[in-house]
């Protein structure tokens, strides 16, 4: 697996992660030594990059990855992140409590050390930002979190440009996780170039579309009842259909460079910057192996504007959240 650089800051991580927040929340039944499996397979193939945050199924998600890295730790970069706590089946999406303050970052840290198994977080993120919380005073305590041992990068969720320039003022920050895909362009506006230009690295969750680009999804009823998917907003009804559309499209052309659909999303990101570093998410060893191809994949520039031809920036149709938790971006 091609290693990659987050930004200026020396962390090197996979080209292609591993997000485990699908192996215990939101995206329907979930079994443990299938995720156990294919952690471990990810580290046997040269993944090295794992996402997982304190949000994620009550902790249960960072207890699941640090059973899976023992005895392994050393292979792994090792990302959390604290700021939601409370969240139901829909995420974020309606219900959540934010806290990015100081002593919730002290108390949290603590707890997903001891859940992760782990002395030292690689990557300790804000999910995300309350506003009423100065992101100097957060970023400050988490500093003192690096200081302390506890932590060895610091990074930002789904924060605006302007926050993200006031909070490198205060510490570095390595990394800057947002959604980003064929499917979610608006970062490369402001976000991903004041990223850029800080040299902050750019790390997309999400990058399939929520597997929307897989191919495999073409109806709301293959999805478990309660599958956080049934409530996104393009997974409904009109928004699907024309969404479906683009991912013909999409299937049409990894056909015939002869790779598949997912993978030429992940190859596309890949294009987008040498400090981007996609984390696709996965409970299955076959998934996990396919995502990983990605980063062998090389798109001529003529694919690549075939590609931009087929799904156009502004052409997916409908929200990337319910209203509430759009409330929660960009802060």
């Amino acid at each position: 697996m091609h290693q990659r650089t987050l930004g200026t800051s020396g962390l090197q991580v996979s080209a292609i992660g591993l997000g485990c927040m699908g192996m215990s929340a939101f995206y329907g039944t979930s079994d443990d030594t299938e995720s156990v499996a294919t952690i471990r397979r990810a580290l046997d193939i040269g993944v090295t990059f794992f996402d997982t945050a304190d949000a994620y199924a009550a902790g249960r998600n960072e207890a699941l990855l640090g059973r899976a890295l023992k005895g392994r730790r050393d292979e792994a970069v090792v990302a959390t992140k604290f700021g939601i706590r409370g969240v139901g089946p829909g995420g974020t999406a309606g219900g959540a409590v934010i806290d990015s303050s100081p002593a919730y970052a002290r108390q949290a840290c603590d707890a997903s050390l001891a859940r992760l198994g782990v002395d030292t977080i690689d990557l300790y993120y804000v999910h995300r930002r309350n506003p009423d919380t100065p992101i100097e005073e957060t970023v400050g305590a988490m500093a003192e979190l690096v200081t302390a041992g506890k932590v060895r990068h610091l990074g930002l969720s789904e924060v605006n440009a302007d926050t993200l320039r006031r909070a490198h003022a205060v510490h570095p920050i390595t990394a800057l996780q947002t959604e980003y895909s064929l499917w979610e362009r608006d970062v490369e506006t402001h976000i991903a170039p004041t990223a850029r230009e800080l040299g902050i690295g750019l790390v997309p969750y999400s990058p399939v579309g929520r597997g929307l680009l897989t191919g495999a999804l073409t109806s709301l009823d293959q999805l478990d009842a309660d599958d956080y998917r049934r409530t996104d907003p393009r997974f409904q009804g009109e928004n699907l259909t024309r969404n479906l559309a683009l991912v013909e499209r999409v299937r049409a052309l990894a056909g015939r460079i002869g790779c598949t659909p997912v993978q030429l999303a992940l190859a596309w990101l890949l294009t987008r910057g040498p400090e981007v570093a996609p984390i696709p998410g996965t409970r299955r060893i076959t998934r996990l192996e396919e995502n990983a191809g990605a980063a062998d994949l090389t798109l001529t520039a003529a694919q690549l504007d075939e590609l931009e031809q087929a799904v156009p920036a502004t052409a997916v149709a409908g929200e990337r959240y319910a209203p509430a938790a759009l409330r929660l971006l960009n802060t």
